[in-house]
Formats: C-alpha cells, structure tokens, sequence
C-alpha cells in the first residue's frame, strides 16, 4: 500500500515549452523531407483511383476526407500529379467534372511544402471571370483546408476598397476577379506580389479572350516570371499568342475528354425545339406549368429579358418559385439569390450567362435556353449546369426556323449529340392575352418589355456569325404588338458597338444590355485652359452637375479690359517705362488727356440740352391741346367732357391758360381733398350739399371734372331738368 501511495504522489519531470516546440519542428522536418521525396519519385503516368495514392500533406488530407472526397475524378487523377512536381498544366474537362479539386489541392501542397506563413506575403492567386463562380472557389477552399494554418481571402468587389486593402496585405491566397486585383494592384500601396508562387485561372478560355486581354495583361505585369501556372476550362484554349503573354514553361495539356464521343456529359440528354419568336414565351410557359416538381434554369441573353420574363411570370403565379439572376443585381442579392436556388428542391431560375459558367447548383433537372448561345463553347457551358458528377440531366434549346440550320452545324463540329423533339399541341398554352392585358395596366411593365426587345434584337444584331443569327428574319413588328405596344425598334437602336470588357463585367454589363456589349469607353470633355477631363464612372458624371467642384478644375478667372483697338489687357496690367516715353512727355500726356476730357463733357452737355428742350417743347403742345379741347366743348353748349387723366401735369404757372374759371379740367382733381377717416356723418351730409351747389354753378361756367358715380347722378340730374 505504501508503495503504491508512493507511486501516485510520484511526479515525472515534464517537457519544457521550448523542447515541445523544438521537437515539434523536428517531426515537421522529417514530414516535408518524406513528402518530398515521395513526390521526385511520384510517377505521373501511373493510374490513381483516391486521394490516399497520392503523396499529399496530412492536413490536406484531414480537410478533403472530412468533406468526404475520396475518389479521383479522371481531370483530377491526371492533373494533379503534374501539378505537385511543378509543372505548368493546360486542364480541359468536361463540365462537373471536378476541375476545382485539380487546382485548389497542389495550390495547398505547394505552399506547405515550402512552409509559407502570413509573414512571408502573398503566394497564390486564383483568378475567376465572375463572382459566383469566385465565391464558389473560396466556399470549397476553405472546406478543403481548414486544417492549414494559411489565410485566403476572397476580393470581388461590392465592398468598399478600404476595407479590403486593410486585410490584403496579410493574404496568403486570394480568390478574386480580374478587374478588382488589378484596382488593389495599381491602388493599394502595401499590396506585394513579387513573392508569388501559383497563378490559377479558372474559366481560363473566357478571362483569355478579347473582352479581358488588357486586364489580364496588367495583372501579368504585376508578377513575377518565375512562378507556375494552371488553366482550366471545359473548353480550353491551345492559342499560342494566349499562352505567351501568361508566360508559360513547357505546359503540360491535360485533355482528359479529348477522344471522348461527346463534349458534353454522358448522361446528358440533349434535345432542341423549333420555336418561332413569337411563341417562345408560350412554350416557357407550357413547360414549367408541365414540370412543376423539378429544379429549373433558364437562360436568356440579357438582363432586361431576365426581368421582363420574371416579373411576368410572377405575375401569373405558375406554382413554381420563381427567382432571377443577372449582372445589375447587387452583390448581395446575387449572392442570397444563388443560395436559396441551391437550397432549393423545386425552383426555377431565369438567368444570363454569369450563371452558364462553373456554377455548381445540386441536383438540376433541367437547362432550358430560351434564347440561341453565340457559339457552341456557351451551350457547352450553359447545359454543363446539369448532369454533373455524373448525374442525369436534360438539356433544351429554343431555335427559331432561320438559326436551325446554322446551329446544328456549329454543334456537329464539337462533337455535341442533340436531337429534334415537337411540342405537344395539347400542353400548349397561350398567354398573349395575358401578357398585353398586363402592359396595357402596368406602364413600368410594358416599360420593360420594350427595353427586353430592344436588348434581345441588339444581341442578335452584334452577332459575328450571320449564317445563325439574322436580324432582318424577325419578325419584330408581330412580336411588338404581343407585348401590348405598338413600337418597334429603329435602326439607330441596334448600332453595333463592341466594347472592351473587364472584371465581371461579363455579368454586370453584357448580361444586361446584350449578350456581346460591356462597358462603354469613357467620355472626355473639353474644358477650356485645362486639360480635357475624362468621364469613365457615374461619380464622374455627378461632378459634371456640380459647379462648385468643376471649380478647382477651371482654375481662377482673370477680368479683361479691351482698347480702342480691341486688343485684350488685364485690369491691372501695368505699362513700363520705355511704353510710357513712347506716348510722349507726362506735361504733354496730361495737356491731351484734359482736352480729350473737355470735348467729351462739352458734347454731353449738348446732348442733355437737346433732351431738355425737346420735353419741355412735348409738354407745352399738350397744354395746348387740352386747352383747345376745353374751348371747343364750351363753345359747343356747355355739355360736360370727361377730362382725360394726364400724368404730365405740373404745378407750374403756365396752367394759368385754361379759359372759363381760368383751371384747366384737370385742376379740380388736384384741388380736392380726400375724406379722411375720422369725419363723421354729419360732414359727409354737408360735403353733399356743398358738391350738389359746386356743381351746379360748375354745369354754368364750364365743363366738370367727374370723378364718382354721385357727380355722374348730379350731372345727369341737372341735365334733364
């Protein structure tokens, strides 16, 4: 017993914290050199079925077997071998086919291996041609490395760029757009990528084309030469003029799906409806009234034709959930929106392309394309939205009579199966009536229909390839008249422009204006004695409202006085000594100035005096005229005249000339006192009798002044008799 007291009270000496931490570096030590030389002897033509073939770290093993990914797909098995060994790679598979494991997990390895921590800066960046698709990248990165101890971000755009610069500079990885990096790069002072180690572009055929080029060739600018770097899209590009500018040693194409039967996935049921114009909105309606219980994405070529459907159908109420997505949402609401159609078991969602690429929504039933793709890289994109991870899906393609031909043809070259199916006359239902009866109440609607006219004609107007999408085949005025309107586009509204593209604007501008138009180039405006001011963003277009702010641009003003040249000087310009002499001696200067000065006023006064005479010349005519005027009247019989009201008269004594009484008529207007207000009855009975006398003896004498109606009475009065 005494023993075993001994023995519990007994205390074993423990580690200290600098030994633990020291063996702790030895263990990790031993860890990195293992795996490095699992991955030099690590044969990249040998077949791997798991992720537990493959030489990775264990925390990225711990995070890919807690999301439970165990098997390798086949982009997966023969990409990521090359990846791990350095190597730059050139991925194309089909969609869902697990293309975001193939980069995201030699992203981690590559940056464990060399022990990368916060201190050593920034040491990937994944580059996404839209947001979804980035958040998406992030989502999955933080599931698969959640035992790593790296710090990633996501950098999109939609919050404010102070905000993110103040975390940037502390990002291991970063997920982003192309338009936002490149802001933080030319704008964020403490934002370093000379250390980068892995660039990744996903949907690398769409960020290479023409809309990104001068993007994306900033941001390779900005990094370093020696670095590796991954491209991976379901419809990759083999362009050599593409793979120079991003520098690339030696790719490795990895083309999983290259002498595959089809381009798109096996289980995949491909059909298409001939549907004229006119009647694809009936045949929408039909088939999501027909398909209730099923997850349903329909994609439309832009924005305007997004929101006219949705708020139509809303309207209708087909029984099914309804949601909408396209690039003028904001990033919130794009992003709540993309949540709930995930979620969601039956739903269906309208949207533009921003959804058409990498965008993995569980378990969709079907992909209808209301609307032809421009080529067939985007159907492959667009029906790629099912049957993923080999599941089943279908895919229908609304084709109007004039782009069947053409259509076909583009799809049979790219190895697309697809086939022909009727609508059933019976599950047809019309909704032409509903809808004109509904722009005819709600102007915004009708409003919007227009503009989703507009948007659908310039889509097809901008199309390169004519032998597929013809304008002049529309039948624009039909279509107008079923949307309640009798409008119909001009030819000034379908002016082809192709603009250059940047970031997510592949969403947020072409999806909503057409299919093919993005930002518009920036407007200059001239502004005198500066240099011309460039308007590219709508806070710049404010400033242009504003005088108070234009100020500081038009600098300060100078007041000018002109000679008798007409020659320009400053008010206070002053002449120097030698101009002074050259006018002649200052006594000869004054004598010249005086003269000038006496002959100016000298000429005044002249003036002032013609001006005089000529008013006093104009006022004595017309006393003279009144006084005729009176003579003539009491020549006549004494009949009283309404002496007219003269604003000339004066108080002076030349009225003395009037005949009779010697007043002129006027005078007895000015002679007459007004009432004032504190007289009483009394008074105003006197003042009646002493008026009725006056004008009596005035009836007599000559005319009278009638200035109230009681002088007319008293006139007309003495008059009868």
């Amino acid at each position: 017993m005494a023993s075993a007291h001994h023995g519990r009270n007994s205390k074993h000496p423990k580690p200290s914290r600098s030994n633990a931490r020291s063996l702790k570096r030895k263990r990790d030590e031993v860890d990195l050199s293992t795996l490095a030389q699992r991955i030099d002897e690590l044969d990249v033509k040998a077949s791997f079925e798991a992720f537990s073939d493959l030489p990775l770290s264990e925390p990225t093993a711990d995070g890919l077997s807690a999301c439970h990914f165990k098997s390798l797909t086949d982009i997966q098995a023969r990409a990521i071998p090359h990846a791990l060994k350095g190597r730059d790679i050139l991925g194309a598979a089909k969609t869902g086919s697990g293309k975001t494991l193939a980069f995201l997990v030699p992203l981690l390895e590559l940056l464990y291996r060399k022990q990368w921590t916060e201190y050593d800066g920034l040491g990937a960046l994944v580059l996404s041609p839209t947001r979804e698709l980035a958040i998406q990248i992030f989502e999955v990165l933080r599931k698969i490395g959640r035992h790593h101890t790296f710090s990633a971000g996501l950098v999109i755009g939609g919050k404010g760029l102070q905000e993110e610069q103040e975390r940037l500079g502390k990002m291991n990885i970063l997920v982003c757009t192309p338009g936002r990096m490149l802001q933080h790069m030319d704008q964020t002072a403490a934002f370093d990528t000379n250390h980068i180690q892995l660039l990744v572009l996903d949907e690398a055929d769409r960020i290479m084309d023409m809309g990104f080029q001068s993007t994306v060739d900033a941001i390779i600018d900005h990094l370093p030469k020696e670095r590796q770097t991954m491209l991976f899209s379901a419809t990759q590009t083999k362009k050599v003029s593409d793979l120079a500018r991003l520098s690339l040693r030696d790719p490795e194409y990895v083309s999983v799906h290259e002498t595959a039967a089809s381009a798109t996935p096996a289980k995949l049921q491909q059909n298409y409806i001939i549907t004229p114009l006119p009647e694809k909105l009936d045949t929408l309606w039909s088939f999501i009234r027909s398909s209730l219980k099923s997850k349903i994405i329909v994609f439309f070529s832009s924005g305007k034709q997004v929101r006219f459907v949705y708020e139509s159908f809303r309207h209708m109420r087909p029984g099914i959930p309804l949601l909408h997505l396209h690039g003028r949402q904001k990033q919130g609401a794009r992003v709540d929106i993309t949540k709930k159609f995930s979620a969601a078991k039956y739903s269906c969602l309208f949207a533009t392309d921003i959804a058409a690429r990498g965008l993995d929504f569980p378990a969709v039933d079907w992909v209808i394309q209301v609307d032809c793709p421009e080529d067939a890289d985007t159907y492959i994109h667009r029906a790629g939205r099912t049957a993923r991870y080999e599941r089943n899906g279908r895919a229908v393609l609304f084709l109007e009579p004039s782009e069947e031909a053409g259509m076909l043809k583009r799809l049979e070259q790219k190895k697309i199966p697809i086939e022909k199916i009727n609508v059933r006359s019976k599950k047809q239902q019309s909704i032409k009536n509903q809808l004109q009866n509904m722009c005819f109440k709600d102007p915004s609607l009708k409003y919007l229909g227009q503009k989703a006219f507009i948007s659908y004609v310039k889509s097809i107007h901008v199309q390169r390839d004519k032998e597929v999408f013809d304008v002049k085949d529309l039948p624009k005025t039909r279509i107008c008249r079923e949307l309640g309107t009798t409008w119909s586009p001009t030819r000034s509204s379908l002016s082809r422009r192709r603009f250059d593209a940047g970031d997510d604007n592949l969403g947020e501008v072409a999806s909503d204006s057409d299919s093919n138009t993005t930002k518009p180039k920036p407007k200059v405006v001239q502004i005198p004695g500066i240099e011309p001011l460039i308007i590219d963003s709508h806070r710049r277009e404010k400033l242009l409202k504003s005088k108070k702010k234009l100020l500081k641009y038009k600098g300060k003003g100078s007041k000018l006085v002109f000679d008798e040249d007409g020659n320009p000087h400053e008010v206070y310009e002053m002449e120097d000594e030698d101009d002074f002499k050259k006018q002649g001696s200052a006594d000869a200067q004054r004598a010249k100035f005086l003269e000038l000065e006496a002959e100016r006023t000298r000429l005044a006064d002249i003036r002032d005096k013609e001006i005089a005479k000529q008013k006093k010349r104009e006022r004595k005519e017309k006393r003279k005229e009144r006084a005729r005027l009176a003579k003539e009247t009491g020549d006549a019989g004494g009949s009283a005249v309404l002496a007219p009201f003269d604003e000339d008269i004066e108080g002076d004594d030349d009225l003395s000339q009037a005949s009779g009484t010697g007043q002129v008529p006027g005078e007895a207007h000015l002679s007459k006192k007004q009432k004032k207000w504190s007289q009483d009855s009394s008074g105003d009975e006197h003042g009646e009798k002493k008026g009725r006398g006056r004008s009596k003896r005035s009836q007599a004498n000559g005319p009278v002044a009638i200035e109230t109606l009681e002088d007319l009475e008293t006139l007309a009065a003495g008059l009868l008799g």
